[in-house]
Order: structure tokens, then sequence, then C-alpha cells
């Protein structure tokens, strides 16, 4: 089965080796037919500790790191 890959924005760079990434889904809703946006928020590892709040970044699923991470960063999204 192949792992989710998420593209999102970091929220939050204040633990170490782990980002706080929003990632915000749109969608249609289904009686109203009105564009909703929801987002929700993922804890990721960041090795490295290279990516800072605002940057736009590539999270990819894994094995549980923590109690918490279930996520690492693969890239930065403005790279591509």
């Amino acid at each position: 089965m192949p792992k989710r890959i998420l593209n999102g924005t970091v929220t939050s760079d204040q633990n170490a080796q782990t980002v706080t990434v929003s990632v915000e889904r749109r969608f249609t809703h289904p009686v109203l037919k009105k564009t909703i946006r929801k987002s929700k928020k993922y804890r990721a590892h960041d090795a490295n500790e290279q990516f800072k709040v605002g940057d736009k970044v590539r999270i990819q699923e894994c094995a549980p790191i923590s109690k918490t991470k279930r996520w690492t960063v693969l890239t930065s999204a403005d790279a591509e």
C-alpha cells in the first residue's frame, strides 16, 4: 500500500526534531454544494531541524516515531 503524501504549512517548530504541519483540504458540501475548507494539524519528524514557521512542506506517512509522530518531512514544497 502506498504511503500518503500531503502538502502543508509549518505552524510550529518549537520541539526538537519535530514540526507541526497544518494541512488544508477543500471539498464540496454534499447538501449545500458550497466549497468548504477544513484543516488538520500533523506532527512530523524533521531530523535536521531545517524547516521554520511558514515554510511549505511535503510530509509522508511512516511508522510511529513517538506517541504523536507518524509523519516525516520529505522536502520543501517550494523546491518542486
